[in-house]
């Protein structure tokens, strides 16, 4: 099957532009933070670079979506990516040169994740027109494997790179990966579909943002599609990405090695759901998704009950299960359910909400564990995901006809 999907040039072409372009993402990512905090030695310097990397798409990341719907998404890549290069050379001539200042770092931070607020749903949506639906539940593994499996790889790369070369060379490998990642491109071949020619202007890319949000709240599963995963993000990624460390910190002196190797093992777990699932599912529904996120909440909540370092490894490699299942249910479903020309909009959407999902979560948790327990945030969190989601699971199994005779409201019209 997937000697099937890798033989054909277009979806090999993506896969090696979406690997490539991850590993440049990570690689620039790391580097931004680590020469913020070497220019100015100021943790909340840093901080405040780490949030250049997720402001944009919450400025941008709707506009970004009409862009990839209104022009042509190949000439777009090719010239978003075109345009990351020089960028980000610029940084290592100004490095050596001794002008590197923190004020330049954070506007490049920010130019750079703005591109690629245009940049990442044209790419996603380019998939659909390359594939068959038969074909999309593999392509969309393989995506994820190669993107997962270089995040994965991409720490031992990075420790190398800093002791061989310096921290500036990772934006150098960046530059080569935005080349690379634009090469491939320039050989996939599809009809390239877009907006029909008329005025563009502030007043219709208003409207277009508009028309896909009234369209995605007529369109049930799509609507409910969005809502689910909203609450699953918001509940999961504070426990997940400071929660688990807060926790290891109270039980070992080695918490950030422990957290490293638990994401290690969390990320081989998703790598191999992401290969095994395609053998099982062909089309994937919103049903799988609930399925994913129900297994994902249980996993929190068995590490949140039983609380030490090796259920912490063991419910981790249960989410590694849980969300990837969820995650390619739900590209699946807006590649399938979405008219192409609305698809950029989609994902950008889509994004838009992960990002508000995360930032809330993390400020609010932030101020929940100054009063509440880790473990008590973790438990409830759990409880959460796993009662929406299999509550919808159970809501949506059942004979709805038999609850709507004696229900006054539907809650899922």
């Amino acid at each position: 099957m997937y000697r099937t999907i890798w033989l054909n040039k277009n979806i090999r072409y993506y896969l090696l532009a979406g690997g490539v372009s991850r590993l440049g993402d990570i690689l620039s990512g790391m580097a931004f933070l680590f020469l913020a905090y070497d220019i100015t030695g100021s943790n909340l310097y840093t901080t405040i670079m780490a949030m250049a990397e997720t402001l944009p798409y919450l400025l941008f990341g709707l506009i970004g979506g009409v862009m990839a719907d209104w022009l042509p998404k190949k000439k777009l890549l090719i010239y978003l990516d075109l345009a990351r290069t020089p960028l980000v050379l610029s940084i290592v001539a100004l490095y050596y040169f001794d002008a590197l200042t923190y004020v330049y770092l954070l506007a490049i931070s920010f130019l750079i994740q703005s591109i690629g607020c245009f940049f990442n749903p044209a790419h996603r949506a380019v998939l659909p027109s390359i594939t068959k639906n038969e074909e999309r539940t593999s392509a969309n593994s393989l995506y994820d494997t190669l993107t997962r499996g270089v995040t994965v790889l991409s720490p031992l790369l990075i420790v190398w790179l800093l002791n061989s070369f310096g921290t500036v060379h990772l934006f150098t490998i960046d530059a080569l990966t935005y080349g690379f990642s634009a090469l491939f491109i320039t050989r996939l071949q599809w009809k390239d579909t877009t907006a029909p020619s008329e005025k563009k202007s502030l007043k219709t890319l208003y409207k277009a943002i508009l028309e896909f949000a009234s369209w995605a709240k007529a369109h049930s599963t799509i609507k409910h599609l969005f809502i689910f995963t909203f609450i699953t993000v918001f509940f999961n990624t504070w426990v997940w990405e400071v929660g688990l460390l807060l926790a290891l910190a109270e039980q070992s002196a080695k918490s950030e090695e422990l957290y490293s190797i638990l994401q290690g093992v969390f990320g081989g777990v998703v790598i191999i759901t992401n290969i095994v699932l395609p053998y099982f599912i062909k089309k994937m529904t919103l049903r799988h998704y609930l399925i994913g996120a129900s297994i994902w909440g249980a996993g929190i909540i068995y590490y949140g009950a039983l609380y030490d370092i090796t259920h912490f490894f063991i419910g981790g490699a249960i989410v590694g299960i849980g969300l990837p299942i969820a995650g390619l249910a739900r590209v699946y479903l807006l590649q399938t359910l979405v008219p192409e020309k609305k698809l950029g909009r989609a994902f950008s959407t889509n994004a838009v909400l992960l990002y508000f999902s995360n930032t809330i979560s993390l400020g609010l948790y932030g101020l929940l564990v100054t009063f509440i327990s880790i473990q008590k945030l973790m438990l409830g969190s759990g409880l959460i995901i796993l009662l929406v989601s299999a509550g919808a699971l159970l809501f949506r199994t059942v004979n709805m006809a038999k609850f709507r005779r004696g229900l006054p409201i539907n809650f899922f019209k």
